[in-house]
């Protein structure tokens, strides 16, 4: 019996993988071989003038450059975009490949993300001002309370995810924990795709540490921290915006505002992109029908 390719889904492909693992030279290689357009799958690459830092690809991807820093780019947004342009892709005869190490959006595209109530920025603005004075400790004794489940989740100085929860709460009367619950907005893409996940990482953890060094230097010598100055100049930026927040934007900001040496900013923006990428490789271990590729020191599998 012979299969109807009418019935045949579309190929979709998601590469994943810690920082400095080597996922956009593969990206770029399956392009060519599977005729893929690339989607990113990057909560820093989506902002405008983070290009040094975030290691801003060449090759054509869809979702970078579409938001101004100030503005708030979540996973949500990510998830929409996503399932319209894998439609988009696939409807042109193309192979979707969301490559990138934000596993959020990730998580949020695959297995989808309760509607939840739209952003509150007067209420936001009030849990940042009692965070000011009372410390982020504080606000995720105030989440306990109200939201146990969420609150053991969250790490007590994780600001942007403790600040959303309890502003989901405030508006809503309703934890973040219970919308989670309540189901996603899209159908699981696994109903409409032949979903191929793979995750690229060298095998020895060393060699990744080393990987992250030598970009971070690399960005430095290409002009990162007069980037960094630039976004800073612009003067309606602040350290709290989630585009500010990314490694090494967090810290030359800092050195910028006094706070640091500019050689222990280096050092704590190394530390920190090293601290990213073992949060990632911590998702990656739990996800679920991934296909592992592990590079030597030559990059080859």
């Amino acid at each position: 019996m012979t299969r109807d390719p009418k019935r045949v889904k579309p190929l979709l492909i998601c590469l994943l993988g810690p920082t400095a693992s080597g996922k956009t030279d593969l990206a770029i290689e399956l392009a060519a071989a599977r005729d893929c357009e690339l989607v990113s799958v990057d909560s820093a690459l989506v902002y405008r003038g983070l290009d040094i830092g975030s290691a801003k690809p060449d090759y054509p991807h869809h979702l970078v450059d579409i938001r101004d820093p100030a503005e708030v780019y979540s996973a949500a947004d990510f998830a929409a975009d996503a399932h319209r342009l894998a439609a988009e892709i696939s409807a042109r005869g193309r192979t979707p490949l969301l490559v990138g190490g934000t596993m959020l959006y990730f998580r949020a595209f695959l297995q989808g993300l309760a509607e939840m109530p739209p952003a509150d920025p007067a209420a936001r603005a009030a849990i940042e001002a009692e965070a000011a004075r009372l410390g982020w400790p504080a606000i995720h004794a105030q989440l306990a309370a109200v939201d146990p489940q969420a609150a053991e989740r969250i790490h007590p100085r994780h600001s942007q995810r403790l600040a959303r929860a309890l502003e989901v709460y405030r508006t809503s009367g309703i934890g973040i924990s219970e919308w989670q619950r309540r189901g996603g907005a899209h159908p699981p893409p696994a109903e409409r795709y032949r979903i191929v996940q793979l995750a690229i990482c060298p095998a020895e953890r060393a060699l990744l540490h080393e990987r992250i060094a030598l970009r971070f230097e690399q960005m430095m010598r290409a002009g990162f921290l007069d980037e960094v100055r630039a976004l800073r100049d612009r003067g309606d930026l602040h350290p709290g915006l989630p585009a500010m927040r990314a490694v090494g934007y967090r810290q030359l900001w800092q050195h910028l505002e006094g706070g640091l040496e500019l050689d222990a900013a280096v050092l704590q923006g190394i530390a920190a992109t090293r601290q990213l990428a073992k949060r990632q490789l911590t998702w990656l271990r739990k996800w679920p029908d991934l296909r592992w590729i592990c590079t030597e020191r030559d990059g080859k599998a």
